[in-house]
């Protein structure tokens, strides 16, 4: 069933699937995606230098924006980025943030969720992105999407061809398969989704399916997501599940997290793992009584500080003021009800003490009478706003873990929280060879 398409050379000249690309969710998008125009258009020829790439230096797909920048000079760039928005914030009283050296992520390989738009036709199907006239451009090689996703894109494709899905054309409105998303976890196995337009293709992928799977047997959990709109989303409101398995795995150190179809989870476990160690650790060292993780996704940071702080607690001289429900010790709170169905999961299995909520973060830590120990927050890219960073700064809460994907809203809402300094700083590098980065800031109380 399997195929294999080599990976485009420097010296291959763009077809005309494949000249300019651009596409508002291709495969290397990096939270928020860098894609720009084609450099064979306007006489740029940059050349990959922090990772080879054959299709950056065909000027076929530059979503990687800074291939042409070497690695440690991309690290260099995100640091000082980091610090010339943050560092106006120390406090008075402190000479400088103590800021630890970023940390790097693998250059090849990091990637371990891979959205692919899906092109061209049944028997030649292409999954990647799309240029700019909405034609299919095959990245089947990607060089920073994981191997273990890479090595199955071949069967994939073979499959699409196999059970007769036809791609989705988008400037005509027809068709039906518009993606497959593919999640990996450290060990190998894999999280498929066919995002389809209608139920119509559903009964030919159920039959095909078993042998997809005798084929690659690390495919634990499969789906379908239906999404019948004709709009730049990349998955509908409808999940079908074509396995038994409903959840993939995440094993991170001592803690593995649990991950439904439509949780939205980081996608470079590595660096990933570290943050939720790093935010663990910072923690640990002022041992708070509560901890309130805001924004909380599938539950990285509320599973490790739980995790890390539960010796202590157990511990504690306090032990007889402990509240009386043992479980609200973390709480985690989350938009996404599949996010927290995952978190729940994973607090279930683990035995740790961690509840979770789907309520808005703004409102519901607005409602409460106090504030716990330690806060922590991890927005989407707008940051957490005004009116949460209000809250927080007029709270009492002594410590707030800020862990941020875009550091120019991180600077936003600092401003609005004065008397919550920030004290300790890392970069932590998820999003190589872009101009993202994530960045965990601890803040305590002037």
């Amino acid at each position: 069933m399997g195929r294999h398409r080599p990976v485009a050379n420097s010296t291959a000249k763009p077809s005309k699937t494949s000249t300019a690309p651009h596409n508002q969710l291709p495969l290397v998008d990096s939270h928020g995606g860098s894609v720009v125009d084609s450099p064979r258009a306007n006489g740029d020829h940059r050349v990959s230098i922090a990772l080879p790439c054959g299709y950056f230096d065909a000027g076929i797909c530059r979503s990687c924006s800074l291939l042409d920048v070497a690695y440690a000079d991309q690290l260099a760039a995100k640091q000082a980025r980091a610090r010339e928005l943050i560092d106006p914030f120390a406090a008075p009283h402190r000479q400088s943030i103590d800021w630890l050296a970023p940390a790097a992520s693998e250059v090849g390989g990091f990637r371990t969720k891979a959205k692919l738009v899906i092109g061209g036709t049944t028997d030649a199907p292409t999954l990647g992105i799309l240029d700019t006239d909405q034609h299919g451009v095959d990245l089947e090689g990607c060089p920073i999407v994981a191997p273990s996703i890479r090595g199955v894109l071949p069967s994939l494709a073979a499959f699409i061809t196999t059970a007769r899905l036809v791609p989705y054309d988008i400037p005509a409105r027809r068709g039906e398969l518009k993606y497959l998303i593919v999640t990996a976890n450290a060990r190998g196995e894999l999280m498929l989704r066919f995002v389809l337009r209608s139920t119509e293709s559903i009964a030919r992928i159920r039959k095909h399916l078993p042998t997809l799977r005798a084929e690659l047997p690390q495919l634990r959990v499969v789906t379908v997501n239906l999404l019948p709109e004709h709009k730049a989303v990349l998955e509908g409101e409808e999940e079908v599940a074509l396995t038994d398995e409903n959840a993939l795995e995440l094993p991170f150190d001592d803690v593995t997290l649990r991950l439904l179809p439509r949780s939205f989870v980081q996608t470079n476990n590595d660096i990933a793992a570290r943050l939720y160690a790093t935010g663990a650790a910072w923690a640990a060292e002022f041992e708070p009584d509560t901890v309130w993780d805001l924004y909380c996704g599938v539950g990285g940071f509320a599973l490790h500080l739980a995790r890390a702080l539960a010796p202590r607690w157990s511990s504690s001289s306090r032990e007889a003021e402990r509240i009386e429900t043992p479980s609200q010790r973390v709480t985690g709170v989350e938009l996404s009800e599949d996010a927290v169905a995952s978190a729940a999961m994973a607090a279930a299995s683990l035995d740790l003490d961690a509840i979770f909520i789907a309520a808005d973060a703004t409102q519901w830590a607005r409602q409460r009478e106090s504030a716990p120990g330690l806060v922590v927050v991890n927005p989407p890219r707008r940051g957490i706003g005004p009116d949460l960073a209000a809250w927080l700064e007029s709270s009492g809460v002594n410590h707030v873990l800020y862990s941020s994907c875009n550091a120019e809203s991180l600077a936003r809402d600092l401003a609005a929280m004065p008397t919550l300094t920030p004290v300790r700083a890392q970069v932590f590098d998820m999003f190589p060879h872009t101009s993202h980065f994530e960045t965990l800031v601890l803040l305590e109380r002037a």
